[in-house]
């Protein structure tokens, strides 16, 4: 198994068995033994070991005593609370980034959007997936705040491989997401913290709306539009 570009043998594992959990080709509760993944990759249980302690820390699987790993069970209601929670983060990181972000900050989001547009416009939907990264963390960032910052990281980390396979497989989402992501970022230069919450607030109930409505064919919450971010 070969690297992808940037990262360890380990997190590209951690990244496969994550799209794969989370595509249902293992079950809530399945055990993932070592020797059979590390066979499969065609690697040694080491990076295998490492690739599963990460995926234990976003919680997508579970590490029991003398039992190894095992998928976890993630009910629809339990995932809508983890993005109604990155919601409210991330309306307030918006809110301050708003308020406090140096010039060059709101210059490099900017730029960061323009990339994503570009990436959009190409359907180019790792290059997107990398870009919104990056966006959002820059948003963070500008709060100003460094225990918000982590938070809304850890939750955004933990929701990650649910978000980033809507990307490959929802019609039109990634220029859902930059339409988005352009009223995000025009309240943001402007200085308007309650816009630019606003438009989080937006942006993040369609995301939940989109991968909820993939994960269970439905959704508890409404969303504020009919696009999917």
């Amino acid at each position: 198994m070969e690297n992808e570009p940037g990262k360890t043998l380990s997190q590209t594992i951690s990244d496969r068995l994550a799209e794969e959990i989370v595509l249902r080709r293992f079950q809530p509760g399945e055990r993932l033994d070592e020797q059979t993944i590390a066979t499969r990759f065609g690697v040694s249980r080491s990076p295998v070991r490492d690739a599963l302690r990460q995926l234990a820390s976003t919680r997508l699987i579970e590490h029991l005593p003398r039992r190894g790993f095992s998928v976890a069970t993630m009910a629809p209601a339990d995932l809508d609370g983890l993005f109604e929670a990155s919601g409210e983060l991330e309306a307030l990181c918006a809110k301050l980034c708003a308020l406090r972000a140096a010039p060059s900050e709101r210059k490099r989001i900017e730029f960061v959007h323009q990339q994503a547009g570009r990436a959009a416009a190409e359907g180019d939907a790792k290059a997107y997936a990398a870009l919104n990264e990056e966006f959002h963390a820059l948003i963070y960032a500008g709060a100003r705040n460094k225990t918000l910052q982590d938070l809304a990281l850890s939750l955004r980390q933990r929701l990650a491989p649910f978000r980033s396979q809507g990307f490959f497989t929802t019609e039109n989402r990634l220029q859902h997401s930059h339409v988005e992501h352009e009223a995000l970022v025009a309240a943001l230069l402007a200085h308007d913290g309650d816009a630019a919450a606003a438009a989080m607030h937006s942006h993040a109930a369609n995301s939940a709306m989109n991968v909820l409505q993939h994960f269970d064919g439905s959704a508890s919450r409404t969303p504020s539009s009919s696009a999917a971010a």
